[in-house]
């Protein structure tokens, strides 16, 4: 497909932005950050009123049909607002895992659930440090789990979660109805995530993929949730490089604008240079989809947006000075995401391991 924006595509950034701009508070997402177990309910409620929850989801099974371009541009348009519930990226991280997953009982059950907003969807892989483990220590074990993952996005709320699990020495991917899961709720740096450990003691699951073809999967999915949480952090970088960029130009010191000081320019020049770099390699990452070099692309965007997004907190605070590290100004908002977002899909070094695996193989 084409890297440029349809008119279509451009419709719904500018509709999410606007939106968004008009329904989002900064105080009530704020008051968030220091209450563990609840999400911002007006932002998952507008996200089913304009139908983002159903945007990836087969027409179907309820959905638009659409695909990860426009997902990233709705997850471009939360990043700038810093909203506060994760379960657009890890929702739809479970839709993709039944989509493929090729049970259709599970498909024609679940999907239209996720894509109406009725049911809420999370992606439960990780263990450690690693966002894959090799030899995961959940257990799938006749039509049951066993075992605790830990810090699980949106576990808290979660209808259902798709788990990596291992099944007699070979992995497996599972779908869990958490009704009968335990949840021990984890107090964070960003609570509006919900994260959890969630507890399989017998939990019953389903089988979706096993052996290569879970593996496959469960690193497609990630992939793609990695997709959208770049776009994210791109739209919230862009964000501070705005705000960064309105206060050098309002600021004065030594009786001229801060901004004409080279420490500042050039700081925000690097700002500008890092978005710019990110969004390019998440526009090629999401026109990728579905072709043989999806990974390497997601791999770059990821790396890409996370060193943006970083970066940008930290400089967008420092640019404020004493101010930017108070509570009412709001940037603790984008200094806690960028954290919480840098692990959430796997890390920096995840991401860097598996970029180079891949270009080391095709260069043999």
């Amino acid at each position: 497909m084409s890297i440029l924006y349809d008119e279509g595509q451009q419709a719904i950034a500018t509709e999410s932005r606007r939106v968004l701009d008009a329904r989002m508070s900064k105080d009530r997402l704020l008051t968030l950050l220091e209450q563990v177990g609840e999400h911002d309910r007006p932002f998952w409620d507008t996200a089913v009123e304009q139908g983002w929850t159903a945007l990836a989801i087969p027409e179907e099974h309820g959905g638009l049909g659409l695909g990860l371009t426009e997902l990233g541009l709705v997850a471009q348009a939360c990043g700038a607002a810093t909203a506060g519930a994760p379960f657009l990226t890890f929702g739809y991280g479970a839709a993709r895992a039944l989509i493929e997953g090729g049970d259709a009982e599970l498909a024609a059950r679940w999907l239209p659930a996720l894509a109406s907003g009725e049911a809420l969807g999370t992606v439960a892989f990780a263990e450690g440090n690693s966002a894959l483990p090799p030899t995961p220590t959940v257990v799938f074990a006749e039509g049951r789990l066993h075992g605790t993952k830990p810090a699980v996005p949106g576990a808290i709320k979660a209808d259902l979660a798709v788990t990596w699990a291992d099944r007699g020495g070979e992995p497996v991917l599972v779908l869990a109805e958490l009704a009968g899961a335990g949840r021990n709720p984890i107090s964070s740096y960003d609570n509006s995530r919900l994260y959890a450990d969630l507890e399989f003691s017998g939990t019953p699951a389903t089988v979706l993929a096993e052996g290569a073809a879970a593996r496959s999967l469960a690193l497609d999915v990630l992939a793609r949730m990695a997709v959208v949480t770049a776009h994210e952090q791109v739209g919230a970088a862009e964000a501070l490089l705005h705000i960064a960029r309105d206060y050098a130009v309002t600021r004065k010191a030594f009786g001229q604008q801060i901004g004409a000081f080279q420490s500042i320019k050039h700081r925000i020049a690097e700002m500008y240079g890092l978005v710019e770099i990110a969004r390019a390699n998440c526009i090629h990452a999401a026109a990728s989809e579905g072709g043989e070099n999806f990974i390497v692309a997601a791999a770059d965007a990821r790396i890409s947006a996370t060193e943006a997004y970083d970066t940008n907190a930290r400089d967008c605070v420092q640019i404020h000075g004493g101010i930017g590290v108070t509570w009412e100004l709001g940037l603790h908002l984008h200094m806690r995401r960028a954290r919480s977002l840098a692990v959430e899909t796997g890390s920096l070094y995840f991401w860097e391991d598996l970029l180079v695996s891949r270009l080391a193989g095709e260069g043999a």
